[in-house]
């Protein structure tokens, strides 16, 4: 950790990362400030409409670090066209309208943690992805490559770096939040062949990783694409499978592709049948250590 406190800005701070995020920079000492898009409740909120009107580049003043977690959920089903959109408008316009500030503020952020995710590499089964691969095909990969050239317009002498997250694993949302009901109902099920690989985090790792990004020295020259991953590449039954057996229910099912694709459509494809073998080379190399190396560990840990 940096032994100084920092004064950190966040933006998507209510969010399932968001709100651990917050908690844990204030636990290590650190100044958090965040936007909000209601009326603030305390001297540190302050009130934004992105893609509607310029940020205020006050707020950016004295911020060390700017962290930006902003975006509609892609888990809200279904993916109609006009929601297809707000995926991409929430993420672009947010990154835009932070990046449109630091340009005027009369000091900018040395340091701009922005959101990605692991859609960005497509369906690659046959690549071992390293944090500077080149995008994939796909919605979610066209929505990370505009949300990552977003971020990398910051005004010189910030540094980006973009947070290719992947399937967050955690209690009260994430990956598991569409799983556990239906597994709780005896319907926990193989999706397609269950082996696709799902670039897994556990949410207690994707909040640590950030923090170090952040705040630690070790990191201080870390910058560009870095995958948010755990170490050891999963295949999804390896997931599905641990979840019906810490909730002792079946797992009996199995969920053809097209099955899939006929209820989800294109949703289907890019979150639940892509393989991306994701692995966090820039992160470890940075210092960092992995709290759950796992995925069944984060799993049993939810429960």
């Amino acid at each position: 950790m940096t032994e100084q406190p920092l004064s950190i800005l966040v933006a998507g701070a209510s969010g399932f990362i968001g709100t651990p995020l917050v908690r844990a920079l204030r636990d290590a000492g650190h100044h958090v400030s965040t936007l909000v898009r209601r009326e603030p409740h305390s001297p540190t909120e302050f009130r934004w409409a992105p893609g509607q009107r310029p940020l205020d580049p006050a707020v950016l003043d004295g911020a060390d670090v700017v962290v930006n977690l902003a975006g509609a959920s892609i888990g809200k089903l279904p993916w109609t066209e006009t929601y297809k959109q707000e995926i991409r408008s929430s993420r672009v316009d947010a990154t835009g309208t932070l990046v449109e500030a630091m340009r005027h503020a009369a000091t900018p952020p040395r340091l701009f943690l922005s959101g990605s995710a692991s859609g960005i590499y497509g369906d690659r089964p046959s690549d071992v992805l390293q944090d500077d691969a080149a995008p994939g095909s796909g919605f979610l990969a066209d929505v990370c490559r505009a949300w990552e050239a977003a971020a990398e317009a910051a005004p010189e002498g910030v540094r980006v770096v973009t947070l290719r997250t992947g399937i967050v694993i955690g209690e009260g949302g994430g990956a598991l939040a569409p799983l556990v009901p239906l597994t709780r109902f005896g319907l926990g099920s193989r999706l397609g062949t269950g082996g696709a690989f799902w670039p897994w985090i556990a949410l207690e790792d994707e909040v640590g990783a950030i923090v170090h990004l952040a705040t630690a020295p070790s990191a201080s020259e870390v910058r560009g694409p870095v995958n948010l991953a755990g170490p050891e590449p999963i295949v999804a039954d390896r997931i599905t499978r641990r979840v019906a057996e810490d909730l002792h229910r079946p797992y009996l099912f199995r969920l053809p592709a097209f099955a899939l694709r006929t209820v989800l459509r294109d949703a289907a494809d890019e979150m639940l049948l892509s393989s991306q073998q994701m692995v966090p080379t820039k992160l470890l190399e940075s210092g960092y250590t992995f709290r759950y190396t796992r995925a069944e560990d984060a799993v049993d840990a939810v429960f």
